[in-house]
């Protein structure tokens, strides 16, 4: 089952963050973008084939840490 996630994403600033952010998202299996601002993204994921921890170390890679998954 396809869940929606509301992340909020701290150390973004500017367009070029968000798009940063949305590149990291987007390359993860799994995961659909649906909107990314600064300092928040909103995707659907497959459970099954992605979990809290590799959206959260995905931003972490980029230096951009999640807050708040809801």
């Amino acid at each position: 089952m396809i869940m929606e996630k509301e992340l909020t994403i701290g150390g973004m600033s500017c367009m070029h963050c968000v798009h940063a952010v949305r590149g990291a998202l987007s390359n993860l299996e799994g995961v659909e973008v649906k909107e990314v601002r600064i300092g928040h993204a909103t995707v659907s994921v497959d459970p099954e084939r992605v979990d809290d921890a590799k959206l959260r170390r995905a931003l972490d890679d980029e230096g951009y840490p999640v807050e708040a998954i809801a």
